[in-house]
C-alpha cells in the first residue's frame, strides 16, 4: 500500500504521528471518568407535591390522579409511577430512550400548568419537577451522630453548613439529607377548652398563618428620615406562639396556651435514622453524570477535616459508605488483568518468533493501540469502567494480529536475501489489503452490538465501540509503524 511505503520512506514523520497518537492517548486517559459500569441515561423526571396534613388516600385521589391523567397525554412516556405518603406525592415519569430529556421537561411543565386547575387550591406550593437518572445512586454517605445533642441541632449543621459546602465541589449534582429533623412547633388542641369557648379549629389555623407570615406594612417618611415598617416573623419556638391571641371572648383575649398544648418538635417526628444504634442524620452525595466518581469522593474526604473543626464537640462525623472503594478495587483488578494479559501475549509472540528483535516490533504496536484507544474513548465521552476495561483486555489478543502478519511477510523476504528496506516496502505492499480486510472483518463482528436498541444495547455500546477503536488503531499501526521499524 502507498501508505506503508510513505511511512517507510518518511520515518521521522511516522515517529511524530505515533508520538502524537501516544500523547493524545495520555491526555484522553486523564479525562476519562472512573465508574463501575457505563453511564446509561434513562430520560426520567420526578414530580413532587407537598400537601401537609393530607392522608395518603387524599394525596392519591386529589393530587396524584389528576397529575397522572394529564401526564398520560405526553408523547413518548413509557411508564408512570406514583407514590403517595402522608402529605407527600411523588410521580415518576419514564420516557423513551430516544426522547430528549429537555423537551420532555417542557412538556411536563406544561402539563403541570394545565393540571393546577384540578389540584387543591390550598397547596402551599405548586408541584416541582426535576430531571433525574435512576442509575445515579449516591456515591458517598456521611453520618452525623450524637448521644446528647438534639436531632434538630444535628439537622441544622447538615442543612446549613455541610450541604452548601458540598454542593460547591466539582462534580457534585445533589445533596440529600435522610432522617431530616427540621425545627417545628407542634400544637395539640384541647377539644374541651375549644368547645367551652366556642372556638373552631379554623380560627386557630387562620391566626397561626397570620402570625407565622411576614408581610410588608409600608413606610413612614418624615422631614429628615425614612422608616420601613415590618412585622417580626415567627420564630420556630413554642415560647413565641404560646401567648399568641387567637380570639376574643366576652371582652377578654383567648391565648393559644389556654386552649392547646404548644411544644417544640420537628416537622416529621416519625422520620428516624440510626448509625450503630445511635440517632443520626445521614447526608448523601450524588455526582453529576459526567463526573469522576473517585475524584468526587476524594474531594469530599478532603473537606471532612474542615467539618470536624466546625462541628460541636458532642456531634461526630463519620463515613457510612463510600462507593469509590469498591470501584477502585474492581478497576485495579481489571488493570492488573490487562497488564498480565499484555505480558502473556508478548511471551507467546516471543515463543513463536524466537527472537527479541522481531518480538519488539509487535510489542510496540500493542501499547500504542491500547493507549490511543483512550483518546477515542474520551471523544465518545466513555468512562473507565469494568466494561470498557474488559473490552481493552479482549482487544489485546486482536491488536497484535495485524502487526504479526505484516512482520512475518517482511521477514520472509529478508530471509530470502532481500535488504530490509526493500523487503519492508515489498512485504507491506503485498499484505496491506489483507490487513485491511482482517481489520474490517473483526470490526464487522461488533456491528450488531453497536446498533442494538434498549438499555442492554446502550450498556454494551461502550464495549463494542472501545474494542472497535482498538482494532482500527492496530490496523493503522501495523500498516505504518510496523513496516517502518
Amino acid at each position: 500500500m502507498r501508505l506503508s511505503e510513505l511511512c517507510i520512506r518518511r520515518p521521522v514523520m511516522t515517529t511524530l504521528v505515533m508520538a502524537s497518537l501516544l500523547l493524545a492517548g495520555f491526555f484522553g486517559y486523564r479525562q476519562l471518568p472512573i465508574a463501575a459500569i457505563p453511564r446509561i441515561e434513562v430520560p426520567t423526571i420526578t414530580v413532587s407535591v407537598q400537601y401537609p396534613g393530607a392522608s395518603p388516600d387524599t394525596m392519591a385521589v386529589s393530587v396524584a390522579a389528576p397529575l397522572e391523567r394529564q401526564f398520560a397525554t405526553i408523547a413518548g412516556i413509557t411508564a408512570i409511577t406514583s407514590l403517595s405518603t402522608q402529605g407527600n406525592t411523588q410521580v415518576t415519569l419514564e420516557f423513551d430512550l430516544n426522547r430528549s430529556i429537555d423537551a420532555a421537561a417542557l412538556d411536563v411543565q406544561s402539563s403541570i400548568s394545565v393540571a393546577m386547575a384540578r389540584l387543591p387550591i390550598d397547596l402551599p406550593a405548586p408541584p416541582a419537577y426535576r430531571k433525574v437518572n435512576p442509575a445515579d445512586s449516591p456515591i458517598i454517605f456521611l453520618a452525623l451522630t450524637s448521644e446528647t445533642a438534639q436531632s434538630q441541632e444535628i439537622n441544622e449543621f447538615a442543612d446549613k453548613v455541610m450541604s452548601p459546602k458540598l454542593s460547591t465541589l466539582p462534580g457534585v449534582a445533589q445533596i440529600n439529607i435522610q432522617g431530616a429533623q427540621k425545627r417545628a412547633v407542634r400544637i395539640k388542641y384541647d377539644l374541651d377548652a375549644l368547645a367551652t369557648r366556642g372556638i373552631s379549629v379554623e380560627e386557630i389555623r387562620q391566626s397561626m398563618m397570620q402570625l407565622s407570615s411576614v408581610a410588608p406594612i409600608g413606610s413612614v417618611r418624615t422631614g429628615q428620615q425614612f422608616y420601613i415598617l415590618e412585622i417580626k416573623g415567627a420564630e420556630p419556638y413554642a415560647a413565641y406562639f404560646r401567648p399568641a391571641i387567637v380570639a376574643w371572648r366576652n371582652g377578654a383575649p383567648v391565648r393559644l396556651q389556654d386552649i392547646a398544648k404548644v411544644e417544640d418538635s420537628v416537622e416529621d417526628d416519625e422520620a428516624r435514622t440510626e448509625f450503630n444504634g445511635v440517632r443520626s442524620i445521614i447526608v448523601s452525595v450524588q455526582r453529576q453524570p459526567d463526573a469522576n466518581t473517585v475524584a468526587v469522593t476524594d474531594a469530599v474526604h478532603q473537606m471532612l477535616p474542615e467539618f470536624d473543626r466546625l462541628l460541636p464537640p458532642t456531634i461526630k462525623l463519620s463515613v457510612l459508605s463510600d462507593r469509590s472503594e469498591s470501584i477502585r478495587d474492581s478497576v485495579h483488578d481489571v488493570q492488573l488483568t490487562l497488564i498480565m494479559t499484555a505480558v502473556l501475549v508478548i511471551l507467546v509472540i516471543l515463543a513463536f518468533l524466537r527472537t527479541w528483535r522481531a518480538t519488539f516490533i509487535p510489542a510496540i504496536a500493542l501499547p500504542l493501540s491500547i493507549i490511543g484507544t483512550f483518546a477515542g474513548m474520551a471523544m465518545f465521552n466513555f468512562s473507565l469502567d469494568n466494561v470498557s476495561l474488559l473490552a481493552l483486555t479482549l482487544a489485546l489478543g486482536f491488536v497484535v494480529d495485524d502487526a504479526i502478519v505484516v512482520l512475518e511477510n517482511i521477514v520472509r523476504y529478508v530471509e530470502q536475501g532481500m535488504k530490509p528496506f526493500e523487503a519492508a516496502i515489498k512485504g507491506s505492499t503485498e499484505i496491506g489489503f489483507t490487513v485491511l480486510s482482517i481489520t474490517m472483518s473483526l470490526i464487522a463482528v461488533f456491528i450488531p452490538i453497536l446498533f442494538m436498541g434498549g438499555i442492554v444495547g446502550r450498556f454494551f455500546f461502550e464495549f463494542a465501540m472501545t474494542i472497535s477503536i482498538a482494532i482500527a488503531l492496530s490496523g493503522f499501526v501495523s500498516l505504518t509503524l510496523t513496516p517502518m521499524l
